[in-house]
């Protein structure tokens, strides 16, 4: 992601929206804490006021804050400049509709053409017609409200928030403090190159010694652009998306939920035994969206963190998602610690097995993994499942074995990471 790529996105971005709307765009554009952020933004800006758009800049303000404010200011886009969990080196540019949502698969298709298109498709654009930027006056105070609205008052708890040098290292600690949490924050001193650095959500085992060195009641930990959460009881376990999706549907009486392939199985168990259906879709949370509106359900998620309420937000929002899962907690009556006693959760064996370049998709198609896989999940039967999928951004296929034998399940994953391994090395 170079400068030169943002300003072509920024121009294409820009004519596009002009296409659909008739008249020159209005964009919302915000970023994380990463280094690369301040020169993305500026050359998308110029990109799109090189075409008459007009750009608000957020400042650092987490990815579903942008997906709010497009909507809560009637922009025709929301533009973050973020690479989410990944390291500081990483950078992207994620485009939301006028809606908040993400933009549909066809939408993404047409500013790639614009985006390919060579100059002379572009018809020349100077005084007036020339676009402007500004700055949001409010930064994300309309956000801020917006999560207020949906809070509980913690009444003391003592919490501590893993904000992963990112986007939540500023909204966050002021929220949960509004709200009457005894904090203790850590990882909220992003310097650029720190973000997601053995911390945050990808990183839980930091808030958790936190938690259990301090003695505090919850743990929550953010992703670096904070559209994810995952939580830390008192006694250091660790409460996933799944644990999330499971609490707060049975307190607030979802009879159907959505998860992912990669979703626990005694999770889905214990929501089945509990009257709360579960449908599974692929992981990415434009999946669990996409399955949550046709369904015409409101709750969704995935183990990462990255829970959808559709009723509340068009996205995953990590902030909300923290605040709907302690919410659901304080409802219910019981401590965080009984609800994760009583919902079991399978050994989940995650393996990485690095490919060559270009052979992921072909890798994990293959006759023999296929073989491998089905012999596996044969022998499993109904006690254990297994999930085997390319990755999106690496060339790494991911290989999940889980069940309720934990050796087995660790002798079956050994083999399908060497067979892997050894197909995806294949010439």
């Amino acid at each position: 992601m170079s400068a030169e790529t943002a300003f072509a996105l920024g121009r294409a971005t820009a004519e596009r929206l002009r296409e659909t709307a008739g008249r020159a765009p209005r964009i919302v554009l915000g970023v994380d804490t990463r280094l690369s952020g301040a020169m993305l933004r500026h050359a998308f800006t110029a990109g799109a006021v090189s075409r008459g758009a007009h750009v608000t800049y957020a400042g650092i303000v987490p990815t579903p804050g942008v997906s709010f404010l497009t909507r809560h200011e009637g922009a025709d886009a929301g533009v973050v400049v973020s690479a989410s969990h990944n390291p500081y080196q990483d950078n992207g540019i994620k485009i939301f509709a006028a809606s908040g949502d993400k933009l549909p698969d066809e939408e993404e298709a047409a500013i790639e053409r614009w985006l390919e298109a060579g100059d002379d498709a572009y018809p020349p654009v100077t005084g007036d017609g020339i676009g402007g930027s500004d700055r949001y006056p409010r930064r994300e105070g309309a956000y801020r409200q917006h999560l207020l609205e949906h809070a509980p008052y913690l009444d003391g708890l003592r919490v501590g928030l893993d904000c992963a040098n990112g986007a939540a290292s500023e909204i966050a600690p002021e929220l949960f403090r509004r709200i009457g949490a005894r904090l203790q924050v850590i990882h909220a001193g992003p310097d650029g190159r720190n973000i997601n650095v053995a911390c945050g959500s990808t990183h839980p085992s930091a808030i958790r010694a936190h938690v259990l060195e301090q003695g505090l009641d919850v743990g929550v930990a953010f992703d670096g652009d904070a559209d994810r959460a995952v939580l830390v009881d008192a006694r250091g376990r660790l409460v996933s998306g799944d644990h999330i999706l499971a609490i707060v549907a049975r307190v607030r009486g979802d009879a159907e939920v959505v998860g992912t392939v990669m979703t626990n199985l005694g999770v889905e168990r214990w929501m089945s035994d509990h009257g709360v259906t579960m449908h599974r879709t692929l992981v990415g949370d434009r999946y669990v969206h996409r399955e949550l509106v046709q369904r015409g359900l409101r709750l969704g998620g995935e183990a990462s963190g990255h829970v959808l309420f559709l009723d509340k937000a068009p996205t995953g929002d990590g902030l909300l998602t923290a605040l709907q899962a302690l919410a659901a907690v304080r409802a219910s009556g019981r401590s965080l610690e009984r609800w994760m006693d009583e919902i079991p959760s399978y050994p989940q064996i995650l393996r990485n097995v690095p490919v060559d370049t270009g052979r992921k998709h072909a890798t994990a198609s293959h006759p023999e993994v296929l073989a491998a896989v089905a012999d596996a999940e044969a022998d499993l039967g109904t006690d254990g499942r297994i999930s085997l999928r390319p990755s999106g951004t690496e060339p790494l296929v991911r290989v999940m074995v889980e069940g309720a034998d934990s050796e087995r399940i660790e002798r079956y994953a050994a083999r399908l990471v060497d067979v892997v391994a050894r197909v995806g090395a294949a010439s």
